[in-house]
């Protein structure tokens, strides 16, 4: 099993770095109309808006968890992302790399940040949380903990999109494996910033996510996560201490 999940972040690499040649900048959100801008910018709250990829339970004062990740979201609207990006063609699951770190702070409260991007076009993410395990859990209990999050896409500049989140999540240690799961909303605010005139939408949809986090001094995580009808999937590896 260990063995199998070690082999994760390479194979996630793998189908990234096969997705990328076809990659390509959203530079054309004038040819799309008020229903594919929508649906448009569904497909790319769920691809930024903020993944954990952590248990619910606190690092503790002194603690940090410091990883790379790789991720996909299997695009809803595959055509009209190609439509955005002036005809080129777009991978039906979208790749995403990113560096991750998070800070233990007193009280069971931790901070973490983000930073991806899909190499080779113009999409960038930065995003952050703010997470409280008001329950830290032990031997027998698990932990409990709520999360807001926020995310900020950047490089387009036709396109100004930020989503915000809230979570609860609950994990529990056995040995070195820690399964998490966690449900919560995303608010997604995006506007096209175009000749034709700016269009803005504003919608809301449900998140849930589960994941396993593996700790063998090398630390791995991986997660799936279904924000609305769209799923992504990632893995990350790194140190926590």
């Amino acid at each position: 099993m260990t063995s199998s999940l070690l082999r994760l972040p390479l194979l996630a690499t793998l189908l990234a770095t096969a997705g990328l040649a076809q990659a390509a900048d959203i530079n054309a959100l004038g040819a799309l109309n008020a229903s594919q801008f929508r649906a448009l910018s569904e497909d790319l709250s769920a691809a930024v808006s903020y993944k954990p990829l952590v248990p619910a339970e606190g690092l503790g004062i002194v603690g940090f968890d410091i990883g790379l990740s790789v991720g996909g979201t299997k695009l809803a609207h595959r055509d009209i992302f190609e439509q955005a990006a002036g005809g080129a063609s777009v991978p039906a699951v979208l790749p995403m790399a990113a560096v991750r770190v998070h800070k233990g702070l007193p009280f069971g409260i931790d901070l973490g940040a983000s930073l991806s991007a899909l190499p080779g076009t113009n999409i960038r993410n930065v995003g952050g949380e703010l997470r409280w395990a008001f329950i830290e859990g032990g031997t027998v209990t698990p932990a409990l903990a709520v999360r807001a999050a926020v995310s900020s896409l950047q490089g387009v500049d036709q396109l100004k999109l930020n989503t915000r989140s809230l979570d609860v999540s609950i994990s529990k240690g056995f040995l070195m494996f820690t399964p998490y799961a966690g449900v919560g909303q995303v608010w997604t605010t995006s506007e096209a910033t175009i000749s034709s005139g700016a269009t803005k939408e504003s919608f809301t949809k449900p998140k849930v996510f589960v994941g396993l986090n593996v700790n063998l001094g090398v630390n791995l995580a991986i997660e799936g996560d279904r924000t609305g009808d769209t799923t992504s999937y990632g893995a990350k590896v790194g140190l926590r201490f």
